[in-house]
């Protein structure tokens, strides 16, 4: 209970447990949904020791903590007794009046940050295991190889079961029938029956032929690769929830324990993959193809303006509008430009951070300089952000010059992500491709990476400090 005095002044202050729906956190912010934002005193919350800003974003009441966000989301589920893993969807008092794009927001926000940190851990490894092949320390028999292939591979191959199941916490399903539904889509046999030879083709001569290799019922069924996918998972559980809350309704309780997954999953699933699977994909496919579309146009400008916003993006949340986006090009690219141009403005920000550290003469300030920096290093922003240059203005401004610097020479070197690596460093064997290696995309990011640090620390440098 380390946290106790902070966890406790954090809830007094948001109208206390009666005043919160759900409680969630992600890295460095603890997430409530407020039945009354009214209710809360901000700037006390903001004043407090151990908090760094607060931000309401998606429907959420978001309080940034920082690095210890987790610790003190502890403290606070023990004091209050929070449910963890609460289903929103069922608490009747959220069906408050929010526009589409907060409730997207929300919702993707729900569902990915869940499976963020260990998605980055098996990238990192994919990462590093494409590194050492590039460099000659492995070949592609050798059993370390193949392990670090396995380790790196299971949790993006899987992931439409990952996000089955947070897509259910999300959507109030139950979340082993989430799973379920997710398991279904990796179904092994799937790539043995699409290796045979089509009972006959769908709309032959057009962009979106099909072969059908079986049907149901009767019903032609298009048989697709769902590895790595997350649109026809994400809307399948939608569809699943909803046909369950149907027939909890309309089944008597004493036998809906069992009768109620039998025929949810009866539905859903032969849905999935008849209906909802198919359009999910083309969806995908034209998105990817979309994207890779307007960043042709132009690499570079694109990378300038990904480079300048993405930290304003981080701020208000809209971030997570543009991640699936990336998970998308991923599984149906192999690769993305997205996250790639975003990659230096990290580096920008904690350029930026360390010559305040330099130039202030205040201790405490030159103290949280020190902290924000380390965790920059590794990805992590919003300490540098919130407590030191936002506030200031001038710094966050000069940063976001030096990270769409940093975007446009990532553009220019046609860098791109071929996994869903870490944060910050650790996200660098992201950008080594395992079937080319070390790319020019490769040492473009480095150059921009490099750029966008020493032009944010002379920026910065040559402009006078608030020391308040």
């Amino acid at each position: 209970m380390k946290y106790e005095n902070l966890a406790k002044n954090i809830m007094t202050n948001i109208g206390g447990k009666e005043n919160v729906n759900s409680l969630t956190h992600c890295i460095t912010r603890l997430r409530f949904k407020l039945k009354d934002e009214s209710k809360a005193n901000t700037e006390v919350i903001k004043n407090l020791d151990g908090v760094v800003s607060v931000v309401r974003s998606g429907g959420q009441y978001q309080v940034v903590i920082g690095n210890n966000v987790s610790e003190v989301y502890k403290d606070v589920v023990k004091l209050y007794n929070f449910t963890i893993d609460k289903e929103p969807e069922k608490n009747e008092e959220l069906k408050e009046n929010v526009s589409l794009f907060n409730k997207f927001i929300d919702i993707i926000s729900s569902v990915f940050t869940p499976v963020l940190g260990v998605i980055a851990a098996t990238g990192m490894i994919k990462g590093l295991n494409a590194l050492f092949l590039a460099l000659g320390l492995l070949t592609q028999t050798s059993g370390t190889y193949q392990m670090l292939n396995i380790v790196g591979d299971c949790c993006f191959y899987f992931f439409p079961v990952l996000l089955g199941y947070t897509s259910a916490n999300k959507f109030g399903l139950n979340k082993f029938m989430g799973i379920a539904i997710g398991g279904s889509l990796v179904y092994p046999s799937i790539s043995g029956l699409m290796a045979g030879n089509p009972l006959y083709t769908l709309f032959e001569g057009t962009i979106i032929q099909s072969p059908v290799y079986l049907t149901f019922l009767g019903i032609p069924v298009i048989l697709m690769n769902y590895a790595s996918s997350v649109v026809p998972v994400i809307i399948a559980t939608y569809l699943g929830a909803k046909i369950e809350k149907l027939f909890k309704r309309i089944i008597p309780e004493v036998v809906a324990n069992f009768t109620v997954p039998f025929f949810t999953l009866l539905v859903t699933i032969p849905l999935t993959f008849i209906l909802i699977g198919p359009i999910a994909t083309w969806a995908s496919q034209l998105l990817g193809v979309g994207t890779l579309s307007l960043y042709k146009l132009s690499p570079v400008i694109a990378g300038v303006l990904i480079g300048a916003f993405w930290q304003v993006f981080v701020i208000f949340g809209l971030h997570w509008g543009i991640i699936p986006i990336a998970f998308n090009n991923l599984s149906t690219n192999g690769f993305d430009a997205i996250l790639a141009l975003m990659f230096g403005a990290s580096f920008a920000q904690i350029g930026v951070v360390l010559a305040i550290m330099f130039k202030s003469k205040n201790r405490k300030l030159k103290s949280l300089c020190m902290s924000s920096f380390i965790s920059g290093i590794f990805g992590v922003t919003e300490p540098a952000i919130y407590g030191i240059t936002l506030p200031r203005k001038k710094p966050f401004i000069l940063s976001c010059v030096a990270g769409a610097v940093g975007g446009g020479i990532l553009g220019f070197a046609n860098s791109f992500v071929y996994m869903i690596g870490g944060l910050g460093i650790f996200g660098i064997p992201s950008f080594i491709s395992p079937k080319e290696g070390i790319t020019t995309g490769f040492y473009g990011m480095i150059i921009a990476m490099l750029v966008s640090f020493v032009l944010g620390f002379i920026l910065m440098f040559f402009t006078k400090v608030e020391d308040e």
